[in-house]
C-alpha cells in the first residue's frame, strides 16, 4: 500500500495532491505555487475554491475543469492554460493521462447529471488513480477500476460509509481513500468506519487532516 501512496497527500474535503498535481484544492494552509496541473472536478465552492487555487499556481499551471468554471477560471488563467473537459473522454496533458467519468447524484439534487461535472482516472507512474469528487454510487463509478480510489464518504451531498463501502466493494482498489468528511459533513468516526468494514478486503488509508 505504501507504494502506491508514496508520493500522495490528503487534506481537506477532496484536496489532493500527487507530486506537483493537485485535485479540488481547498482550505490551504500555505502557498506553495507549486502545481503543474490542478484538477477540479466541479464548480461548488468547497472544490473550485480561486483563493486555494491562487496559493498553489504557479505561471506554468494548467487547469483542468468543467465548462461552467470557465468563467471564473479566467480570472486567474489565460486560455492557453486552461482545459475544459467533458465527461466520458480520454485526454493528454504532457505527460499526463487522464479520463472523465460523469460525476453525479442520483437520490439527491446537489450534483445533476446534466451539469457534466466530473472525476478523473489520472494514469500517472504506473499507477491508476481515481479521484471520484461529490458522487453517488453511479453505474459509470462502479463500472470504473483502479488501483488507488478517492472516494467521498461523509452523506447528505455524497455517498454515505455504507454506499462508499458497496461501491469501493465493486471497483475493488489496491488502496481506498476516504474523502469529503470532517470539514461540511461527516465525521472521523464515519472514516474510521469505513476502514473497519474494508478490513480484510481492501486496504485503507485515513489522512490526518
Amino acid at each position: 500500500m505504501e507504494e502506491l501512496l508514496e508520493n500522495v497527500i490528503v487534506r481537506k474535503q477532496n484536496t489532493i495532491q500527487i507530486e506537483d498535481i493537485y485535485f479540488d484544492p481547498y482550505l490551504e494552509d500555505s502557498e506553495t505555487h507549486s502545481a503543474r496541473a490542478i484538477f477540479i472536478t466541479h464548480s461548488h465552492y468547497d472544490h473550485f475554491s480561486k483563493e486555494d487555487i491562487a496559493k498553489v499556481k504557479n505561471e506554468d499551471t494548467i487547469l483542468i475543469i468543467p465548462k461552467d468554471c470557465l468563467v471564473g477560471a479566467l480570472d486567474q488563467f489565460d486560455k492557453n492554460h486552461i482545459l475544459v473537459v467533458e465527461p466520458n473522454q480520454d485526454y493528454v496533458v504532457g505527460d499526463l493521462r487522464f479520463h472523465t467519468v460523469p460525476m453525479y447524484n442520483i437520490n439527491k439534487g446537489y450534483h445533476p447529471k446534466e451539469n457534466n461535472w466530473v472525476g478523473y482516472l489520472l494514469d500517472y507512474n504506473d499507477i491508476t488513480y481515481y479521484i471520484v469528487g461529490d458522487s453517488d454510487e453511479t453505474p459509470e463509478l462502479v463500472g470504473t477500476k483502479c488501483d488507488v480510489l478517492f472516494i467521498p464518504i461523509g452523506g447528505t451531498y455524497t455517498m454515505d460509509v455504507e454506499e462508499a463501502v458497496s461501491a469501493t466493494k465493486l471497483i475493488n482498489p489496491k488502496v481506498a481513500i476516504p474523502t469529503h468528511y470532517e470539514t461540511v459533513v461527516g465525521t472521523k468516526e464515519d472514516a474510521l468506519k469505513f476502514q473497519k468494514e474494508l478490513e480484510g478486503i481492501i486496504p485503507c488509508k485515513i489522512y490526518e487532516r
